[in-house]
């Protein structure tokens, strides 16, 4: 009885993390797309600090 207790529950670890692995992303991530560099470049020519 144990044993089979044991295997059922590592059938289920397996079977969760593939499910998790392989299932619809559920990331709440905005699709915004590419956005534009508004910084300015580094210059070693005017930094201050070097």
């Amino acid at each position: 009885m144990a044993i089979s207790k044991i295997i059922a529950n590592i059938t289920q670890y397996i079977s969760e993390a593939a499910m998790r692995i392989f299932g619809p992303n559920d990331d709440a991530y905005p699709v915004i797309g590419v956005q534009p560099f508004t910084g300015e470049p580094y210059d070693k020519r005017t930094n201050a600090y070097d």
